[in-house]
């Protein structure tokens, strides 16, 4: 799993997020996905590293800016995720 956190410009209110999260999942393969316009970003779970080029065009599709990608290992955190790794 892995974890993508975008830097985004332009996100104003609740609709803006929505916006965004319907973008990604129509566009990618992803297990979740939230976006925040107060903290400027958003992060999607998925499988596998995202395209980072289509990630751009598909921002810049809907009038928002893409500063930077962050792409990281994740790992669930929480009771269940502990009792599933013995």
């Amino acid at each position: 799993m892995i974890k993508i956190t975008l830097t985004v410009d332009g996100m104003m209110c609740g609709m803006c997020e929505a916006h965004m999260n319907d973008a990604i999942r129509k566009n990618f393969n992803v297990k979740k996905v939230t976006s925040s316009h107060v903290k400027k970003e958003t992060v999607i779970i998925a499988s596998d590293k995202l395209d980072e080029e289509k990630l751009y065009a598909v921002v810049a599709e809907l009038g928002y800016e893409l500063k930077a990608i962050k792409q990281e290992p994740y790992e669930k955190k929480g009771l269940f995720a502990r009792l599933t790794h013995r």
